[in-house]
């Protein structure tokens, strides 16, 4: 039964510390005690009217939150709770919420709406709430219902709409919702806020409606219901409904055609002269049309231009009016856009659908752009400067070197002239513009690039002093000069072009970095990014000694930063957010140092003050700069191999925290990683801590709070340590090799629709393989009978992922590499293992036949430990 919980609710919202806290202790001890009764109880207080709104609006609220949660595993515990539930009990808070829909308090129907989505998402597609949508339907189509119960019924059909999925609806109910919706959204519905209701819920519904847009009629008239309340006199439904046509845009693009005049019309009004939210959306439209056009596009077959959806070219067709509107809102910029992140207005949202439209139609594009470029650039106006270089960035990613190369080459010089503009604004947008040419047309180990040995001093002097100019100039600088450190990579001896100017760059960037005039620590932080690129990309034979020489610099203001006077949590994450960068620095010098045998004794000499240096870093207890310097300790265990066991002692407790760390997985992940790079580098000197590591590993993947995508790398990581210790494996087989197969099975259940699972799905199934190489290996010289019982498995395992269409490329050279183990490692009983194996022939045929030379190579491979096994067995 319901009790009586007001008082308890309206404390629990007290300024007295005390009174809020009693009051949540006893809401907490109701909750877990009778939950039945507790949520009846929050149903009830919910639905009367005649109670205080703060105390129904935290009653919807913990009632919404007793049913769903971001965390998935805690998601499910709710479901599992509300599933376990009596049916008397629900159906009275059901209907106590159904009530309160029509509730004249605002506040008290607007959330008993999302409730009541939050139970349909748990009791439609299990089929234990059928008559909801018949329910509510019933208060849409009573004549005396009043407008604001039509308002939080249609919300509600929104809201359960975006919960649940379209297969958990019959047809009948679908077409009854959209009529409702779409009676709502008609323009003779009077209230606003019942259409303002309809249109959103529309939003919710469109993926419902596929049938209904194979209907012309019926398709013709949700068409015509949205463009009308387009024209809504009211800016929210305006904006709604451009909402709509937007997601329309990406559901039903292969029926837009009849439509896109009207539609054209609509956005170029809006972007034209609606309120600045209104007009983001029109042109949102737009951006909309072109990812749909740049996906058809990419599965085009070349030769013929065949792709499997129909291809209508509306960006072809409509560029001669859309790009002088595009250009026409780059003119409409705020004062401040450039100094906060997150800023969005029309003038970014116009350049951003123009770089769409470029890389949509190429070449085209240039000659509707160049006339405005041309005709603003010089202007004393700047905001005229400013779009027109805008205008000249967005469009160089689409066209064709050949076209845009003349006007680079033309412009470059009058870009680097443009950083000495009076006006921020254009520097600003002058430094991204820069960023775009180094990025698309700067790539020296392809023979193309806007740089050269006459211009690269200039270039060079110019972006240096610009360092010196506001912090958000000089950010945008450090992007510019990032990528033109980049386009050097692997680029071989012309790479040598950056070496005389080197010093001056990273004394410039340190420079940069230690400036006190930024607001927060990002400009710090892309200084020292950019030094990061400039080493890894410079030719270590010709600047070895620059870098060593950086190296005891960045250790010394490493160690700087235990002395900061930290005295508020801002400081503490100031002081953290330096150090990670400092160690990204120290990692990247340690790689670039350590790859070649003449320069490795620098770091080796090095070693047991830089490791001293991680380990206080480890003590300061920030989980940026632990993922920082965990990535550094990797790359040193790397560089200085089996004397890096000295470490271990020490600083082996601070990897089993990493390990650990479930709420940081990504710390986690880089801890698991790091085993792997501790593993390659000490061997069997790993053994003292594998028990503690793999007892670690085994808790983690039998965890349901951890973040899935750190299980992937642990499967792998089981390989490592197999790979490092060898014949010792054999005390974690019996609980390492189960945890294989369980994850094996998981695979083979996975739904391959869902994009986001199928791309975890390969990672997962790729790490299995690479588990089972590095135990096999290491099993090869000794007790390789352990592996026999769990061939057939893994065998059944690889004959199913090789008829899987969806694996990538990585799961392929895994699978193909682990056959080859099998046969290498358990060549005595290969025809036994082997014998139901038809497709083995198939796959390695497939392998060989590939583009891909390293997977050719182990597909080869792999085909010789075949034969050679057979041909030893006879």
């Amino acid at each position: 039964m319901a009790l009586e919980i007001t008082q308890y609710l309206l404390s629990a919202q007290s300024p007295d510390a005390k009174v809020r806290n009693d009051a949540e202790t006893a809401l907490g001890q109701f909750q877990n005690q009778n939950l039945p009764g507790f949520l009846l109880s929050l149903s009830f207080e919910l639905s009367n009217d005649g109670k205080p709104t703060e105390s129904r609006t935290l009653a919807g609220l913990i009632l919404k939150n007793t049913l769903d949660a971001k965390e998935a595993a805690r998601k499910d515990l709710l479901v599992q709770q509300w599933i376990a539930v009596d049916v008397p009990f629900k159906s009275q808070i059901k209907n106590s919420l159904l009530n309160t829909l029509g509730s004249s308090i605002r506040e008290a129907s607007h959330t008993a709406s999302q409730v009541v989505a939050k139970i349909a998402s748990i009791e439609v597609p299990r089929k234990e709430w059928p008559e909801l949508v018949g329910l509510l339907l019933a208060n849409m189509t009573k004549p005396d219902s009043p407008a604001s119960l039509k308002q939080a019924t249609l919300e509600s059909l929104g809201y359960v709409c975006e919960e649940i999925s379209h297969e958990d609806l019959v047809q009948d109910e679908v077409n009854a919702v959209l009529t409702a919706v779409v009676q709502g959204m008609n323009a003779a519905e009077q209230n606003s806020e019942v259409r303002l209701a309809a249109t959103r819920a529309l939003y919710n519904a469109l993926d419902f409606a596929r049938t209904n847009f194979e209907n012309e009629m019926e398709r013709n008239y949700i068409m015509k219901v949205t463009c009308d309340a387009a024209l809504a006199k009211e800016t929210e439904i305006r904006q709604a409904a451009f909402e709509c046509l937007v997601s329309i845009a990406s559901t039903y693009y292969e029926i837009l055609e009849p439509y896109m005049q009207r539609i054209f019309e609509l956005t170029s009004s809006a972007v034209k002269g609606d309120e600045e939210t209104v007009a983001l959306q029109a042109m949102e439209f737009w951006s909309s049309i072109c990812d749909e056009e740049l996906e058809i596009q990419d599965y085009e077959v070349p030769e013929n231009g065949d792709s499997s959806a129909p291809h209508s070219h509306f960006i072809q067709k409509a560029l001669p009016t859309l790009v002088p509107m595009l250009i026409e809102t780059l003119l409409k910029q705020d004062e401040d856009q450039d100094q906060e992140d997150g800023i969005w207005n029309l003038a970014m949202a116009g350049g951003t659908c123009l770089c769409l439209v470029a890389r949509t139609v190429g070449d085209a594009v240039v000659p509707l752009v160049m006339p405005f470029v041309e005709a603003n650039i010089c202007k004393p106006d700047w905001r005229s400067r400013e779009a027109a270089t805008y205008a000249f960035g967005s469009i160089l990613e689409g066209p064709s070197i050949e076209k845009l190369s003349p006007m680079v080459n033309a412009g470059l010089e009058f870009l680097l002239n443009a950083m000495k503009d009076e006006n921020t604004h254009v520097k600003d947008t002058t430094a991204w513009t820069l960023s775009r040419i180094f990025e698309i047309m700067h790539s020296p180990a392809t023979g193309f690039s806007v740089i050269t040995p006459a211009n690269l001093e200039r270039i060079l002097g110019v972006l240096l002093e610009s360092l010196k100019d506001t912090p958000h100039v000089a950010d945008k600088v450090c992007g510019a000069l990032y990528l033109l450190a980049q386009g050097y990579e692997d680029s071989g001896p012309i790479s040598s072009l950056l070496t005389p100017y080197l010093p001056n760059i990273l004394s410039s960037l340190i420079a940069t970095a230690e400036r006190t005039d930024g607001s927060d620590s990002k400009l710090k932080t892309k200084s020292y990014e950019t030094m990061n690129e400039f080493i890894r990309c410079s030719n270590l034979a010709e600047t070895s000694q620059i870098i060593a020489k950086l190296l005891p610099a960045i250790m010394s203001k490493l160690e700087q930063t235990f002395s900061i006077h930290i005295s508020s949590s801002e400081d503490r994450e100031k002081q953290g957010d330096l150090q990670a960068s400092l160690c990204g620095v120290i990692q990247v010098i340690i790689q670039k140092l350590s790859s070649v045998d003449e320069t490795k004794p620098i770091i080796l000499q090095a070693a047991d003050q830089i490791m001293l240096l991680f380990l206080n870093v480890f003590a300061c207890r920030s989980s940026t700069v632990h993922q920082e310097a965990m990535l550094a300790i990797g790359a040193l265990a790397y560089a200085t191999g089996p004397d890096f066991a000295k470490y271990m002692q020490e600083f082996y407790k601070y990897l089993e925290m990493g390990l650990q760390n479930f709420e940081e997985y990504e710390v986690c992940a880089i801890s698991v990683g790091v085993v792997g790079d501790i593993c390659r580098a000490l061997d069997d000197k790993i053994l003292p801590y594998c028990d503690r590591i793999m007892a670690l590993l085994l808790k983690d993947l039998s965890s349901g709070e951890l973040h899935r995508s750190v299980k992937p790398p642990m499967f792998s990581c089981f390989g490592d340590i197999a790979l490092a210790i060898g014949e010792h494996f054999e005390n974690y087989v019996s609980y390492a090799l189960p945890m294989l197969q369980s994850a094996s099975e998981v695979c083979a259940q996975m739904d391959n629709a869902d994009e986001e699972m199928m791309d975890y799905g390969n990672l997962l199934r790729r790490s299995i393989f690479e588990a089972y190489s590095g135990i096999l290996q290491g099993f090869k010289t000794a007790k390789t009978e352990l592996m026999l019982p769990h061939a057939p498995h893994l065998m059944q395992f690889i004959g199913l992922v090789a008829k899987d269409t969806n694996r990538d490329e990585s799961v392929t050279k895994a699978m193909v590499a682990v056959l080859g183990d099998v046969a290498d490692a358990l060549s005595a009983n290969i025809k036994v293992i082997f014998k139901d194996c038809a497709f083995c022939n198939e796959l390695l045929g497939e392998c060989l036949q590939s583009d891909d030379q390293q997977l050719k190579e182990t597909a080869a491979w792999t085909q010789g430990m075949i034969g050679q096994a057979f041909s030893i067995c006879g």
